[in-house]
């Protein structure tokens, strides 16, 4: 199974293994997409933005939607050809990786006042929202950053609105490979957007192995390691010995295979 906890994605990246939904990330989190963020934005290439325009950066909606001011009104701008999990929808709620696309935008676009607008042939969707791609100052490329990161996939693909379409897919095609973000739970990513119940179900499985390994390790531990050390309730750190009255008694938080490891630990002896 591929590892889970954003696997490659806070190894390399993210993933929130916890199954409580949230709609931030967590400071921990947050603070390791401000890294990944940071690492982007230093090895990104940089691109020729000179043709296209520039405009006021307003807020960042989620992991693909901004709003910028626009011919003097304010509007939404959704990223072409990417799809981000969701962070507030009404019906799909929030998806895994949505808060941290959203955070991934923010830190990327954090500093920048204005950004930079590329459009395809139409301007608009069915939604009357712009359509565009979007650079930061420094020419870098934000769908090109999020799909690196595993972040978000390639998606809605209408025609005319396909320059990108083969790049972008050659990015994904990397971050698909390396199983980092959204790639790094298997079947979680669908043709029609995220499926929760894959995520969580994998989620699971994971906690599960995890919990089964630390139950065999305590086992093995315990056949060679038998002096128990307990914490009372006044909190003083206590270790018994094998053959010690109440030594079968002792509920063991440590366990220890010798008297200097308990000692090291700030464990004292047991009254005999």
């Amino acid at each position: 199974m591929k590892k889970i906890i954003m696997a490659l994605f806070f190894s390399a990246l993210l993933i929130s293994g916890c199954t409580e939904e949230t709609n931030t990330a967590t400071t921990s989190e947050t603070n390791t997409i401000q890294g990944i963020a940071a690492s982007s934005k230093e090895t990104a290439t940089k691109y020729d933005i000179s043709d296209f325009e520039e405009y006021e950066l307003q807020d960042i909606i989620d992991g693909d939607t901004i709003r910028i001011k626009y011919n003097g009104s304010s509007e939404k701008v959704r990223l072409l050809l990417i799809d981000a999990p969701e962070t507030n929808h009404e019906t799909l709620g929030e998806q895994p990786f949505g808060p941290e696309a959203k955070e991934f935008l923010k830190q990327l676009l954090a500093g920048q006042d204005s950004v930079y607008v590329e459009f395809d042939v139409t301007y608009r969707d069915k939604y009357k929202r712009l359509l565009a791609y979007i650079y930061t100052k420094e020419g870098i490329s934000v769908q090109e950053q999020l799909l690196k990161s595993g972040l978000v996939r390639v998606a809605y693909i209408y025609d005319p609105n396909t320059k990108h379409v083969d790049w972008f897919k050659s990015i994904q095609k990397t971050a698909q490979h390396n199983a980092i973000g959204i790639w790094s739970i298997e079947d979680y990513v669908t043709n029609r957007g995220y499926d929760k119940e894959v995520y969580y179900a994998a989620v699971n499985d994971e906690n599960k192995s995890t919990v089964e390994e630390d139950r065999l390790n305590m086992s093995e531990n315990d056949a060679s390691c038998k002096i128990k050390g307990n914490i009372n309730s006044k909190g003083n750190k206590i270790y018994h010995m094998p053959g010690q009255r109440d030594f079968e008694n002792t509920v063991a938080e440590e366990m220890f295979c010798t008297e200097e490891d308990a000692k090291d630990a700030g464990f004292v002896p047991a009254k005999q």
